[in-house]
């Protein structure tokens, strides 16, 4: 068996945070990062590392399913003819012998030390914590956002807070609520009507929310808010959250997002044009 004191300090660091180490050893490599300065800050960048790795595969689980690849799943057409079945194999069980299982544990180990040891030394970490902590907002207003949104489509005897026929009193009480001016956008030519608006909350903050319907009865609108996003943020970008459909785009401290059906095939074309008329 390979002793674990002859390994490196490194391989050593990272079992102890992995806890895969003994009583023994974990005591011994605590008193050594408590007079070993060296090793204590390249157990700080190990951990770091491992942290940094967390959060970006927690930020990537959260990311909602792209619009369009929902679409392809849903209109694509099973085949024509039956797929014939395949003769059954013969299963192989391929059970490791002892010395495979420690090479294979020995190899996952050293490359799981080694990530989290260059991760933990890149210089941009800090860097990326603001905006990861921004995308993380994004998403908290657009969860809210598509709630809303449900909520509508399950009472569409309640749209709205003030109705179209007030357009002076919507204009000047979304304006003062969220600080942002606009005009309300005529898709009469898409065959959506205007039925007024609301204000609710995002991410703890006034969002105010234009409402339209069609003949079909399906409901659209279109939320805002004031806000200081990134400027490198995609324009136009479509997701799909609970069967809602998604499209965002920012312009002058301002962000937007129409939200509809999921089936609506023409919301990033509609959202364009809203864009040019708000």
């Amino acid at each position: 068996m390979l002793d674990f004191k002859k390994q490196p300090l490194e391989a050593q660091l990272a079992a102890l945070l992995d806890g895969e180490t003994t009583p023994e050893q974990k005591l011994e490599l605590e008193s050594r990062l408590a007079t070993d300065e060296n090793a204590r800050k390249l157990y700080d960048k190990l951990r770091h590392g491992v942290d940094f790795g967390r959060r970006k595969l927690d930020d990537m689980l959260k990311e909602p399913v792209p619009l369009a690849l929902v679409r392809s799943i849903k209109s694509t057409q099973p085949p024509k003819t039956p797929i014939a079945q395949r003769n059954a194999r013969p299963q192989l069980k391929l059970a490791p012998n002892g010395r495979q299982a420690l090479a294979a544990a020995l190899i996952l180990f050293v490359v799981g030390g080694g990530i989290g040891y260059f991760i933990g030394n890149a210089p941009d970490t800090d860097d990326a914590t603001p905006v990861a902590a921004a995308q993380i907002n994004t998403n908290d207003w657009l969860g809210d956002v598509t709630a809303f949104q449900r909520l509508l489509v399950r009472q569409p005897r309640h749209l709205v807070e003030v109705p179209a026929s007030q357009s002076e009193e919507i204009s000047s009480w979304l304006t003062a609520a969220i600080g942002v001016p606009f005009r309300v956008p005529n898709l009469s030519a898409e065959s959506w009507t205007f039925q007024g608006a609301r204000v609710i909350l995002g991410d703890s903050r006034p969002v105010g929310q234009l409402v339209y319907s069609n003949a079909d009865g399906d409901i659209i609108s279109i939320c805002f808010r004031k806000d200081a996003q990134q400027p490198e943020t995609e324009d136009f970008k479509e997701t799909i959250r609970d069967e809602i459909g998604l499209v965002t785009w920012h312009n002058a401290g301002t962000s937007y997002v129409l939200a509809g059906p999921s089936a609506e095939a023409t919301l990033s074309q509609l959202a364009m044009e809203i864009a040019a008329a708000i």
